[in-house]
C-alpha cells in the first residue's frame, strides 16, 4: 500500500521545527546579577507613563520566552575618583525577539522604536537624559548550568569577543516581562522589529561613535521607589550612593 503525505502538513512540521530550534526552552525565564535587584517587567519601566524606576543597587536582567521574545533591564552607576562630586549613571530598557544561531551564538534584536534610556552626568548635563534606544546584541555563547553547592540554575553569557559578562541567576519562570509586542509604535515604524545596525558592538554609552540613541524624551522620566518629590534630586542621590554602595557590596 502506498502512503501519500499531504505537503501542507510537512511545510507546518518544518517550520515549527525551525522555530523551536530558534529558541532555547533553557533560558525560559527571569534572570538577575548577583545583586537581585534588577528585573525585567513593569517594575524596571512603565511603556504608558514613560517612567523608569532606579533600582536600590546596580545589576542587570533578561528574560526570555518559550517562542523567542526576551527583554533586558540594566543599571549602572560610576563614581569619578578625581572628581567625587561628579558620578554618571545609566538606565537601559530594551524588548524583542532572540534566536539561537547554527553556530551556538545568541542574537538579540530589539523593537527598535521601544527601547529606552535615561542617562545622568550631573557634570555635563543639568538634568537626567531620556532618550530613545535600540541596539542589537550577540553573545558569542552561553551555558545554563546548575550551582553544585545550592543547586540554584545560572545563566553565563559570553560577550560578542567571548568575554564573559557577570553570572545570572534564574529569578522568575515563568518570566516577568512587560508584553511581548511593539509598545510604543510611530508612524513610521509601526511594526519595527529590526535593528538599525547588525554591528557586532558591546552596550555603548551616549555619544559613542556607534550613535545608538535617537530622540530625546522626557527628561523627568526618574522615579525613585515610586515616591511622588524631585525625580532630579533622588536621581543624583541614588547614584551616588549606588555607585559607592557597588563599590564595597563586591569588595567585601
Amino acid at each position: 500500500m502506498l502512503l501519500t503525505c499531504n505537503p501542507l502538513l510537512l511545510g507546518g512540521a518544518a517550520l515549527a521545527s525551525l522555530v523551536n530550534a530558534q529558541a532555547d526552552p533553557q533560558l525560559t525565564g527571569t534572570w538577575t546579577t548577583k545583586s537581585r535587584k534588577v528585573f525585567t517587567g513593569p517594575g524596571f519601566y512603565d511603556p504608558v507613563n514613560e517612567k523608569m524606576f532606579e533600582p536600590a543597587l546596580t545589576g542587570f536582567s533578561y528574560s526570555f520566552t518559550d517562542d523567542g521574545f526576551y527583554e533586558s533591564a540594566y543599571y549602572r552607576a560610576g563614581s569619578n575618583p578625581t572628581t567625587p562630586d561628579c558620578p554618571t549613571g545609566i538606565i537601559q530598557w530594551q524588548h524583542g525577539k532572540y534566536h539561537k544561531a547554527s553556530n551556538g551564538s545568541l542574537i538579540l534584536n530589539p523593537f527598535a522604536v521601544d527601547g529606552r534610556q535615561l542617562m545622568s552626568d550631573r557634570c555635563t548635563y543639568e538634568n537626567a537624559v531620556y532618550t530613545r534606544y535600540h541596539q542589537q546584541e550577540i553573545f558569542k555563547h552561553y551555558e545554563v548550568l546548575s550551582n553544585p553547592y545550592d543547586k540554584a540554575q545560572r545563566l553565563n553569557l559570553y560577550g560578542w569577543d567571548g568575554a564573559p559578562m557577570n553570572p545570572m541567576y534564574l529569578a522568575y519562570k515563568p518570566p516577568q516581562m512587560l508584553p511581548t509586542q511593539t509598545l510604543n509604535p510611530t508612524s513610521a515604524a509601526a511594526t519595527d522589529t529590526q535593528p538599525s545596525s547588525t554591528t557586532q558592538s558591546k552596550r555603548d554609552l551616549p555619544g559613542d561613535e556607534d550613535g545608538l540613541v535617537q530622540e530625546a524624551l522626557n527628561r523627568k522620566a526618574l522615579l525613585k521607589q515610586r515616591h511622588s518629590t524631585n525625580a532630579d534630586r533622588l536621581w543624583w542621590l541614588g547614584v551616588s550612593m549606588t555607585a559607592l554602595g557597588g563599590v564595597g557590596y563586591f569588595c567585601f
